[in-house]
């Protein structure tokens, strides 16, 4: 069982930056793809960024393309979230996940592992 806690997070203006981080426990993040989904209160949890097992492949959601990278260390067992030129619309719960599947079916929801989630506020 992969138990994954995300860092990083609290209040930021909006055009500043913040980075997560998940550490992961219990196992060793080498074996799964990794990302990170959002809520905001009342919506359902959304794709954010996923991360292939081994760094080469990334994927994003067109709302942060350009904005975020997601990079990971498997020697640390920690993935990041590096969110620059943040928005009041970025403002969130922000979760960490693990899935032993690809990155392109993580992208569509498919998770193994959630992490509880770390609140980002963006002030305009």
């Amino acid at each position: 069982q992969v138990q994954l806690v995300e860092s990083g997070g609290g209040l930021v203006q909006a055009g500043g930056s913040l980075r997560l981080s998940c550490v992961a426990s219990g196992g060793t993040i080498s074996n799964y793809a990794m990302g990170w989904f959002r809520q905001v209160a009342g919506k359902e949890r959304g794709f954010v960024a996923t991360i292939s097992w081994s760094g080469g492949g990334t994927y994003y959601a067109d709302s942060v393309k350009g904005r975020f990278t997601i990079s990971r260390d498997n020697a640390k067992n920690t993935v990041y979230l590096q969110m620059n030129s943040l928005k009041p619309e970025d403002t969130a719960v922000y979760y960490c996940a693990a899935a032993v599947g690809r990155i392109a079916t993580m992208a569509r929801g498919s998770v193994d592992y959630w992490g509880k989630g770390i609140l980002v506020t963006v002030s305009s």
